[in-house]
């Protein structure tokens, strides 16, 4: 009888015991899930500490559990050892892929892929270096706070890296599509800056949004306050935005391009030489460059004389001959001069039409043609010398306006109409 009833009361003792044990363990798996929930609330971000309790990690290999064990002692060497490790890592892994790529993008003629090859090794490199860096901020069990503090600024410095590698990408990958122009027409010289800049504005705003969920910042609040702002940078700026919207429709509607020779209804004459979001740039024949807002270029009229069936720009001589001269012999002669000048085109010929009767004249005019605008000025000085010495050899005068001028005498009278001498 006494044996069964201690049975029993060590029973009792033991279902005590268990049930005591259980609910230690229920406030246990609640803080856990606790956890598990604040740092979802997190973002995501690993800001836990898996290891604080200087434990090897479960990914580390068997071998070097007993050198992490000895290293956990002293938490500031091991963090050093970490970071020393995974940077080394990821250089030597950078390395290689640029090594092998390098023996890959060598048979191309392209530059650009080599471009992209490294911008992609230094990614790599760089997320590699950032895990390190956190597997070593979190070895040096600096508390709750100060973790998450650090982890976020090297996510941020992170995020800002990879904001630079995706700009530069970018770039290279429109200039690479920009070469392919047979498959990806509308990837050009012209249009590559507004495909620059919607990249631009994406890759930023992608980036900020980023760095807002880094530091756990509703970004609703901020999207409203923008669009206040918005509003009022709007009606402050609004030349800056009326020359933003032009540049956008001239890309678009291409009226002139990189190296045209345009006349502005200004009188401005000069090459294209720079189409921007804001401005478009002229450089004169004065080597001057002029600086011309795109609200201006969309509203005003312009002259491009690049534009057309060809680039080829017509230039016209106006001649005039003395009456009597064999206008025949006049028309041959001009042309054979245009024809046998270097510059001028052979296609289209070079013809002479004979313009009108002026006052003292025969008016001709050549016409012919040279393969670039900026060609017009010497080719025309070239055959107005070329023309004048043509026609002294061949005798055909070159007149000039003359005026006979007549004076009445009125004032003098004869004495014989007067009647007598003089007494």
């Amino acid at each position: 009888m006494q044996d069964a009833s201690s049975q029993e009361s060590n029973n009792a003792s033991e279902s005590t015991t268990g049930e005591g044990g259980a609910a230690a363990e229920a406030p246990a798996s609640a803080q856990a899930g606790q956890a598990t929930e604040i740092g979802a609330a997190d973002g995501g971000l690993p800001l836990a500490d898996p290891l604080g309790s200087g434990e090897a990690p479960a990914w580390l290999p068997p071998q070097l559990e007993t050198t992490w064990e000895f290293l956990a002692t002293y938490p500031p060497v091991l963090a050093l050892v970490v970071a020393l490790v995974g940077i080394g890592l990821a250089l030597l892994g950078r390395g290689f892929v640029l090594f092998w790529g390098h023996k890959l993008t060598s048979r191309t003629r392209n530059a650009l892929d080599e471009k992209l090859l490294r911008i992609g090794a230094n990614v790599a490199a760089l997320i590699v270096s950032y895990l390190a860096v956190v597997l070593a901020i979190q070895v040096l069990q600096l508390g709750d706070t100060a973790e998450k503090i650090l982890i976020r600024v090297a996510l941020t410095l992170l995020v800002l890296r990879l904001m630079t590698s995706a700009l530069k990408a970018g770039h290279v990958g429109l200039e690479i599509l920009g070469a392919l122009r047979e498959r990806f027409a509308i990837v050009e010289e012209r249009t590559m800056p507004l495909f620059d800049l919607i990249m631009t504005v994406l890759v930023i705003g992608a980036g900020a949004y980023a760095l807002l969920m880094v530091w756990n910042i509703d970004p609703t609040a901020w999207l409203a306050s923008a669009g206040v702002i918005g509003i009022a940078v709007g009606f402050a700026a609004r030349d800056t935005l009326a020359n933003l919207f032009a540049g956008f429709f001239i890309i678009a509607d291409a009226p002139y391009k990189l190296g045209d020779y345009v006349v502005l209804d200004t009188g401005e004459r000069g090459e294209i030489t720079k189409v921007g979001i804001r401005s478009t740039r002229i450089l004169t024949r004065d080597d001057v460059e002029i600086t011309v807002p795109n609200s201006m270029m969309a509203n005003s009229q312009i002259y491009n004389e690049s534009g057309g069936k060809w680039e080829r720009f017509r230039i016209r001589i106006k001649v005039g001959v003395a009456y009597g001269s064999d206008v025949d012999a006049v028309c041959e002669l001009l042309e054979k001069i245009a024809s046998e000048h270097d510059t001028v085109c052979k296609e289209p010929t070079p013809r002479v039409r004979m313009r009108g009767f002026g006052d003292s004249s025969l008016d001709f005019e050549l016409l012919c043609w040279v393969a670039q605008p900026a060609q017009r000025g010497l080719v025309s000085h070239e055959l107005y010398m070329a023309i004048y010495k043509g026609l002294n050899e061949a005798g055909i005068e070159i007149p000039f306006p003359q005026r006979d001028i007549w004076v009445r005498d009125a004032g003098v009278v004869r004495l014989e109409e007067r009647g007598g001498e003089p007494g």
